[in-house]
């Protein structure tokens, strides 16, 4: 039923094949749809004041471990597809992004603030944001 292709990596099955390009596809439009949901929904100071809301701090501290273990999941799924969208087709630089406000690290405000300075990302997310009536996201740096 099912053929064997050879690459690289030996014997691969016609049907993983599909499988992965399956996966491929719907990881990309669920990106289409993600990453517009999450950059309109930012405080347009998001990337100006320092968040320190702990999330979910009335909650059980298990249940909060819990929560800041699976964003953090979803943080690393999101940076490590961005990379893949570099070369893949995709929002690989947004997708980066949203990953990285995610992730819980040392130096995540510079690295956000760097991504989030060029020109280029900066245009891409506030024309976006103005499609949903939002205001524009205000970069770090930037004079009011």
């Amino acid at each position: 039923m099912g053929g064997i292709f050879t690459n690289l990596f030996g014997a691969v099955p016609k049907e993983t094949l599909i499988a992965l390009a399956v996966a491929s596809v719907v990881a990309f439009v669920a990106t289409l749809v993600a990453i517009p949901f999450i950059l309109i929904r930012l405080p347009e100071d998001y990337f100006l004041v320092r968040h320190r809301n702990p999330w979910l701090k009335d909650s059980h501290p298990l249940l909060r471990f819990i929560a800041v273990l699976l964003k953090n999941l979803a943080g690393a799924i999101f940076l490590l597809a961005g990379i893949a969208m570099l070369v893949l087709p995709g929002q690989g630089v947004l997708t980066m992004l949203i990953g990285i406000t995610l992730l819980d690290f040392p130096g995540k405000q510079r690295l956000e603030a760097k991504i989030i300075g060029r020109p280029a990302v900066m245009n891409v997310i506030n024309s976006l944001r103005e499609k949903f009536g939002k205001p524009p996201l205000k970069a770090p740096g930037a004079e009011d």
